[in-house]
C-alpha cells in the first residue's frame, strides 16, 4: 500500500494532504524519514510515525470496522443493486460492512460504513437524536421566510418534520441540521417552498465530519472519532 494511502485510510488526513506531509519530511517508516511519494508500506509489519507519533491502521474498536466515504453522485447507498454502482464498490476491503442510513443517488457527501450492528441501529433510528448536517444549493434564491418554515417544521405527506437548525450561506445556499432522515426529506422541503435542489451534500454525521476527504475516497475513522461516536 502506498504511504499516502495508508495515512488517508488511517484517518490522519486526505490523500492529497498526506503527499504534502511526506514531502515536508513529517512521516517516518521504521524510523526512516520518507520524502518520496509512492513509498510502499505493509500495514501489518511497518511502523509509521507522523510528527513523531505512531499511526494505527486501521483504527478499530472491539474488532469492529468504522469507515467514512465521500459518496459521489450516481452511487447508490445500498449493499446490493442490480446494474448499479453501489457504495461498497468504493471500499475494496475483505470485511463485510454496511451503510448507516441512506443518501439518495443524486446527493453526495458523507456516508458511514460499519459492521457494528449496535451502532448501526442506534445511528439509524431517529429517537437517538443524532445530527446530520447538509449543505444545500437551490436553483433559485431562497427568501428568509422559506428558511424559517423549514427550520420550524413543515408537513410532508401528512407528517410534520421535526424542527431543524437552518443557516443561510448565500442567496441560494444554506446549511441544515436534521435529527431525522425521512426519504428525500430536504428535497421535498425545498419543493414546498416552490424551489428545487440543485446540489445536496452531507458534510457531517454525529461527530464525524466529511472534511477534505476527496470524492469517491474513503478512510477509517480515528480512535478518537470512534470513542465519541460509540459513547
Amino acid at each position: 500500500m502506498r504511504l499516502q494511502k495508508f495515512l488517508a485510510h488511517a484517518g490522519i488526513c486526505s490523500r492529497r494532504k498526506a503527499e504534502t506531509f511526506i514531502l515536508e519530511g513529517r512521516v517516518r517508516v521504521n524510523g526512516l524519514k520518507i520524502i518520496t511519494l509512492g513509498t510502499q508500506v505493509d500495514p501489518e509489519k511497518d511502523q509509521v510515525m507522523f510528527d513523531n507519533k505512531p499511526v494505527t491502521f486501521p483504527a478499530a474498536s472491539d474488532g469492529y470496522t468504522y469507515i467514512a466515504v465521500n459518496k459521489p453522485c450516481g452511487v447508490i447507498t445500498s449493499c446490493s443493486q442490480k446494474n448499479a454502482r453501489i457504495i461498497l464498490d468504493l471500499v475494496p476491503i475483505k470485511k463485510r460492512v454496511y451503510p448507516i442510513g441512506r443518501l439518495d443517488k443524486d446527493s453526495v457527501g458523507l456516508v458511514l460504513l460499519t459492521d457494528d450492528g449496535e451502532l448501526h441501529n442506534r445511528l439509524s433510528h431517529p429517537s437517538h437524536n443524532h445530527e446530520k448536517e447538509y449543505l444545500v444549493k437551490t436553483f433559485s434564491p431562497l427568501p428568509d421566510r422559506a428558511l424559517k418554515v423549514m427550520a420550524d417544521g413543515m408537513v410532508i405527506e401528512g407528517v410534520k418534520t421535526r424542527k431543524a437548525a437552518v443557516k443561510r450561506m448565500a442567496k441560494n445556499e444554506f446549511k441544515i441540521v436534521l435529527k431525522q432522515g425521512r426519504n428525500r426529506q430536504i428535497r421535498k422541503m425545498v419543493e414546498q417552498t416552490h424551489n428545487k435542489v440543485d446540489t445536496l451534500k452531507r458534510i457531517r454525521m454525529a461527530n464525524i465530519n466529511l472534511g477534505d476527504l476527496k470524492e469517491s475516497d474513503w478512510r477509517y475513522l480515528t480512535a478518537r472519532e470512534i470513542k465519541v461516536l460509540t459513547q
